[in-house]
């Protein structure tokens, strides 16, 4: 129904204009000091100047040329190595723990790793990046092909499908719910990942913008940039990953029914 999607909207409306109402009310009567605490005007002010002198879209533009170039290479290794796993039981058993161990280290600590392999170069955030969204990406991928219904291989083998003609007929479009969830989790992993790596490493970009508000003491600054990179993440994942997604469940007949 129509009036569902309007309503949340409404709901959504109605909590941002309340939310930035407290918070213009807190910053007025100033209960904490204006240096630690901003107010949206003085926010939205240093956003009107970031984009006025191209500062901002400058660092908008390296970071995502960054994340995308780590993103890419998090993809297409995190899917190779998750389908061995799921093919292979010796490298399941051996490979597949320290995948699972190592998804649990903080992107950040490969950042000393990757300025001793590459030096001070963008390569070392790129490599942080890859790190940070790999492991995400390998395990949805093997679960994935884990989860592929017995009856389905079946299927696909008395039909006459093999190898290739398995793959991409059968395995990789019963997988795709995972497979999605995973690239949406390495999306996310990935843009954190860039922006620790920046911030930490000091190389034009958003995390380096960061870290001069606070250098300067400017908290609207500060904040100005965690709203771009909280806004730029949740564009991407609201007009990509969503729409593929509901795209495909919709193709695949995956999506859940809704009431009339």
């Amino acid at each position: 129904m129509r009036s569902i999607p309007v309503k949340k909207s409404v709901n959504q409306l109605i909590f941002i204009v309340g939310a930035l109402a407290v918070w213009e009310a807190l910053a007025y009567a100033k209960v904490w000091p204006s240096y630690s605490f901003p107010s949206p005007h003085g926010v939205i002010e240093s956003l009107y100047y970031g984009f006025k002198d191209q500062t901002f879209l400058i660092g908008i533009g390296v970071s995502l040329r960054r994340v995308l170039i780590g993103y890419v290479i998090s993809v297409v290794l995190g899917i190779f190595l998750g389908m061995l796993l799921a093919w292979s039981k010796f490298l399941e058993d051996t490979v597949g723990h320290l995948v699972l161990s190592l998804q649990s280290l903080p992107s950040v600590c490969w950042l000393p790793i990757a300025i001793l392999w590459f030096g001070l170069h963008e390569s070392a955030i790129i490599f942080v990046t890859v790190m940070g969204s790999m492991l995400a990406v390998t395990q949805a991928t093997k679960a994935g092909f884990d989860n592929v219904p017995r009856i389905l291989s079946m299927a696909g083998r008395n039909l006459g499908a093999k190898g290739p003609q398995m793959f991409w007929h059968v395995l990789l479009p019963a997988s795709l719910p995972y497979l999605l969830d995973g690239l949406r989790q390495g999306w996310a992993f990935a843009w954190r990942s860039l922006v620790q790596g920046e911030m930490l490493y000091g190389a034009l970009g958003l995390g380096q913008l960061l870290n001069e508000g606070r250098d300067l003491n400017d908290i609207n600054q500060v904040v100005a940039i965690m709203v771009l990179i909280a806004l730029l993440g949740y564009i991407v994942d609201g007009l990509l990953f969503r729409t593929l997604d509901s795209s495909i469940r919709h193709k695949w007949g995956m999506a859940a029914a809704t009431a009339s």
